[in-house]
């Protein structure tokens, strides 16, 4: 299989086999009216199986999501055909309307307007809270696609 190189955009690499599809819909990759290639388990020397993401375009990505996603993952910043940047990926410390809190009496529930903000709560688990009630955040597994 063949996808063409990219000239100006980025490529989200070493994404955990099987969260490629879920890493493009929450960045809304779908709706993007450019190119993007979304590669499934490709071979990978370091991993085994990989997912890829290319997106030939200047377009903005939420590296948040990235981290929420798949913190191991890495973003390369293509510039004329060139690899002019290469970004490691953590969890970020806040997610920012990224999930919604599932508890139904959360203010958030009710305050349609509210921002639905979560504060990394364990590192080790994964774990985010809701900064207004402490309900934790849904897994990737349990959310909707």
């Amino acid at each position: 299989m063949n996808v063409d190189a990219i000239r100006d955009g980025i490529v989200i690499d070493h994404i955990t086999a099987g969260l490629g599809r879920r890493l493009y819909s929450l960045l809304g990759l779908e709706d993007a009216r450019v190119p993007v290639a979304l590669l499934t388990n490709v071979s990978s020397a370091k991993l085994g199986r990989k997912d890829i993401i290319k997106v030939d375009a200047n377009i903005p990505v939420d590296f948040n999501v990235i981290g929420y996603v798949d913190p191991g993952a890495t973003v390369n910043i293509i510039r004329d055909g060139n690899l002019v940047e290469k970004k490691q990926i953590d969890m970020p410390e806040i997610l920012v309307n990224v999930v919604r809190c599932k508890n139904p009496r959360c203010i958030t529930s009710c305050e349609q307007e509210l921002t639905h903000k979560f504060r990394l709560s364990n590192r080790e688990k994964k774990e985010y809270r809701c900064i207004y009630c402490e309900t934790k955040a849904a897994h990737l597994w349990e959310l909707n696609k």
